[in-house]
């Protein structure tokens, strides 16, 4: 009888232990969203990239770490050089400086190819530089879209955002960190996969290619000043 009573609760008790099941993996699922999780790890090259579900959005945000063979000044003079972001920036079929600013912001544009079936996009940043200084061992820059700087260019979709933030700490003489986090939103009629697809693809491929470009001599053996100030 006692074992009879036993199982009647147990049964009776399954519907609300699987309930609370349920809720618990809710709450997992929800808090998974607000956590960086590791996207690519290629132990090879030193790249990380990790993504980020944003609440109350349909886009991820997306995070890279990279080991770059290279000094600090050689990967600065790579970035500064916004022409040549179409040799090695994710999918770019257009790069311009517009306008320098000063020594530590400028403003420049860009084209990217977008998947098929979608129009290619275009946007406009600004770059503002905190410079290295003795109290901070670190470069930083803020990239920022300001769509309406210039008027659209059909058939391109302005972009309305492509925000991110790049770190570069120097490892000893010949190595820097890299490290950048943003988001981009493309604009336009836009499916969160392709949104997706690209900031979890773009930031490795940008690390590789940044990888690649420090090893040119153009930038590796040039004695020229840098067009801007990245260490004060």
């Amino acid at each position: 009888m006692f074992k009879k009573l036993c199982l009647s609760l147990m049964i009776a008790s399954m519907p609300a232990i699987a309930l609370a099941e349920k809720d618990l993996d809710d709450f997992r699922a929800e808090a998974a969203k607000n956590e960086w999780r590791l996207s690519k790890s290629d132990k090879l090259h030193q790249i990380k990239v990790y993504v980020k579900n944003e609440e109350g959005k349909n886009i991820r945000s997306f995070r890279v770490e990279a080991m770059i063979d290279a000094p600090l000044e050689v990967v600065t003079r790579v970035q500064s050089d916004v022409d040549s972001y179409v040799r090695w920036y994710f999918a770019t079929l257009e790069a311009k400086l517009l306008k320098k600013v000063s020594d530590k912001e400028f403003i420049f544009y860009m084209v990217h190819d977008a998947p098929i079936g979608m129009p290619d996009r275009d946007v406009v940043l600004k770059a503002t530089i905190e410079p290295m200084t003795s109290k901070k061992p670190y470069v930083v820059i803020k990239m920022v879209s300001i769509p309406d700087f210039i008027p659209s260019r059909p058939p391109f979709v302005r972009m309305n955002a492509e925000n991110y933030v790049v770190k570069f700490t120097p490892q000893g003489k010949d190595k820097t960190l890299l490290e950048s986090e943003g988001f981009i939103d493309p604009g336009g009629v836009s499916p969160s996969w392709a949104i997706n697809y690209i900031q979890g693809k773009g930031p490795y491929t940008n690390m590789m290619g940044m990888q690649r470009m420090v090893n040119l001599p153009l930038y590796r053996d040039a004695k020229t000043p840098l067009p801007f100030t990245f260490v004060e």
